[in-house]
């Protein structure tokens, strides 16, 4: 395909070719932060250039903050297709629990770039409409649990399903995120398979025995 051709096919495929630049930018920021990362070599990688990036994202941060609403909505859509309205609420906790386990274990990149975002005090992130929505969305299927559980009588403890959320993420994202240094003063390689599926079951069953006592 020649460069004329390759230029008519970006014109026929913006959300393919926006996919694309955010697919090689989600990695550059991963690899080099905020900072550290490059327009331009996100241009040479996904042969676009540095006009077409800023026409699709407006700027460098622009750019970032689209990388991480992506990043976030990926999490969100996930549990919003778990069926937890359908489940018993302690089923629907521990469906939830291991959904946010299986995600943040499966994507590092997420993990790093929430770290990032954490050493810039996220002055991107509180720019972002769209991330505060989307992220609302998580507190409501909690208190949703909550609710029911608090109703059956399977829940005695009255919990702030903010909360929650924290004490959730906290415990799933701390093994990803850590995993270097922990691995190396206690010489445990927190992605063996042995010893995720046991920390899974610990997170679960710490959490739903904080909900019933």
């Amino acid at each position: 395909m020649n460069l004329a051709q390759t230029r008519v096919g970006r014109k026929n495929d913006p959300d393919g070719t926006k996919e694309n630049i955010l697919q090689v930018a989600t990695e550059e920021f991963v690899d080099a932060g905020f900072s550290g990362a490059r327009v331009d070599t996100i241009a040479e990688k996904t042969k676009t250039s540095k006009r077409m990036l800023y026409y699709y994202f407006g700027s460098k941060e622009g750019l970032y903050l689209a990388v991480l609403e992506r990043a976030y909505a990926k999490i969100r859509s996930l549990e919003s297709r778990l069926d937890l309205e359908n489940l018993e609420p302690e089923e629907a906790m521990r469906s939830l629990i291991t959904s946010t386990f299986d995600h943040d274990d499966a994507n590092p990149d997420f993990v790093q770039l929430v770290s990032i975002e954490n050493i810039h005090r996220a002055e991107h992130l509180k720019s972002s409409d769209v991330l505060r929505r989307t992220n609302s969305g998580a507190i409501d299927i909690i208190a949703a649990i909550l609710a029911r559980g608090e109703a059956s009588g399977a829940f005695r403890r009255k919990v702030d399903p903010v909360d929650l959320h924290q004490m959730i993420s906290a415990a799933c994202f701390f093994r990803v995120s850590n995993r270097h240094t922990f691995g190396a003063i206690f010489n445990r390689d927190l992605m063996n398979d042995e010893l995720k599926a046991r920390h899974r079951q610990m997170i679960c069953d710490m959490i739903l025995a904080y909900l019933r006592s």
